[in-house]
């Protein structure tokens, strides 16, 4: 999964290569350990910040364990903010949105993506098949995303000017099929539907969804589909 992060900053970072702005103090929001390094090596003061402390600190530099919605960040701090895949379990996302605008100083920058509708599309379908083959009933086994409209109205909604949201799939393959669930446990990325079901799915559920999922290469795949969100903070008037 380490790799599957990697690529995605560097994708997202490349965005900066459009701009001629040059950005100096930088908020590394929920970066892994990845984007941060990414940022110093570009010539920038680095900040990271994490709900949990100890990924906070893999950043290797400056850090803050903080909760995404209670930003302990004064206003006009940072001239760059980067969440890469690491704000889809926020609660309050408009309310973070709006803090990490407030954080940033006046022509600031961000930069975000986040999973959208379409991701594990292949593995949320071969589930529901297989569950309703093996129990008769489904239960929702991959977590909600959003569209990629919701992620331009939502920066907008946040203040931000200039709102841009466009995609990226990010093509997964896998030669043990099983990895992929590793993978997604390692990363966090369980399912988190507040109704989900609490029993305990048939031993068979797993083994007969993923002999579902489509196979390219003699690889499993599965699609990442990656919103892309920019947005400037206003100018100073």
């Amino acid at each position: 999964m380490a790799d599957v992060l990697r690529d995605a900053a560097e994708r997202l970072l490349d965005r900066l290569d459009d701009t001629s702005r040059r950005f100096v103090d930088a908020l590394d929001v929920g970066g892994r350990g990845v984007v941060a390094p990414m940022l110093r090596d570009r010539g920038m003061r680095v900040i990271s910040c994490d709900l949990s402390p100890a990924m906070a600190a893999v950043n290797g530099g400056p850090c803050v364990a903080a909760d995404e919605e209670f930003l302990p960040f004064g206003p006009a701090s940072f001239d760059l903010i980067v969440a890469s895949l690491s704000l889809h379990w926020i609660n309050d996302l408009p309310g973070a949105l709006l803090q990490l605008r407030q954080a940033l100083r006046p022509d600031g920058l961000l930069l975000a993506s986040l999973p959208a509708l379409g991701t594990l599309a292949e593995l949320r379908s071969a589930l529901t098949e297989a569950e309703a083959e093996v129990s008769g009933g489904a239960s929702p086994r991959v977590s909600p995303f959003p569209e990629l409209r919701d992620c331009a109205h939502l920066l907008q909604r946040a203040g931000f000017v200039l709102p841009v949201a466009d995609v990226e799939d990010i093509r997964l393959l896998y030669a043990n099929p099983f990895a992929l669930l590793t993978d997604l446990r390692a990363a966090g990325e369980t399912n988190a539907i507040r109704q989900r079901t609490r029993v305990p799915p048939s031993r068979a559920l797993f083994p007969a969804a993923l002999t579902r999922l489509p196979v390219e290469q003699d690889r499993v795949a599965v699609t990442l589909r990656m919103a892309v969100m920019t947005g400037w903070a206003p100018g100073a008037r």
